[in-house]
């Protein structure tokens, strides 16, 4: 089991915990709000080596924009996902090839602005169990409704045994949890489902492994909570 240093790392990242699992948030009291449903999956990476690699997950980090560039991104979010939901996919993803980030500690924006939501149970997600489009959810919650620049995971342990029965040693780059660099928007009265894909990169000859996100995996859809059943 890789334990990763949350508390000390919260602690000197200055972030605030704000909210808790399940349809909570921290927002304002006239504030526009809608739902963040977060999902995980996994793609091709060294995924075949395991017979389990299950990651533990503590909470959540977003960024809500203020570039003052909400416009533009808001367009090409919506460009993105009307192709997810029409099924357009890209070359890489229709040729099966998946365009993993080799995220270090340094790619992190750790900039002022985050906003932490822990969970109030530690959710775990077997990566062996979510290849070929499976996916697991482990958060939804309420937020403010906006623009919001990334996504980040925040994992705090790793377990990983291989196809031979041996333990293999996973975690993310330095204390880096895993972030998303993909915009997205929180829509008043719908819900944002986030789709973050990632996968074991096996690192030289050794049986360790860093878990990376996966760019083209990861996807934003949005669905219209208020239509009418009838």
């Amino acid at each position: 089991m890789t334990e990763l240093n949350r508390r000390t790392y919260l602690k000197s990242a200055g972030i605030a915990t704000v909210g808790t699992i399940g349809l909570a948030g921290c927002t304002g009291a006239n504030a526009a709000t809608g739902t963040l449903a977060t999902q995980v999956t996994d793609q091709p990476g060294d995924i075949a080596d395991f017979e389990s690699c299950i990651v533990t997950i503590q909470g959540i980090w977003v960024k809500p924009s203020g570039d003052g560039s909400d416009g533009e991104d808001a367009e090409a979010t919506d460009n993105e996902t009307d192709d997810q939901q029409d099924g357009n996919e890209t070359d890489d993803q229709q040729d099966g090839n998946e365009t993993v980030d080799e995220q270090d500690e340094s790619d992190v924006d750790e900039s002022d602005g985050r906003e932490y939501h822990e969970f109030d149970e530690p959710q775990e997600a077997d990566l062996v169990q979510l290849q070929n489009g499976n996916t697991q959810l482990v958060d939804e919650r309420e937020l403010e409704a906006g623009a919001y620049e990334f996504l980040q995971l925040d994992v705090t342990g790793v377990e990983g045994v291989l196809e031979d029965g041996g333990q293999a040693e996973v975690g993310t780059p330095g204390n880096a949890p895993l972030q998303f660099k993909h915009r997205f928007e929180i829509r008043e009265d719908q819900t944002t489902t986030f789709v973050g894909d990632f996968t074991p990169v096996h690192r030289g000859q050794t049986e360790q492994y860093l878990l990376q996100p996966v760019a083209n995996g990861t996807q934003v859809e949005y669905e219209d909570t208020t239509q009418d059943d009838g």
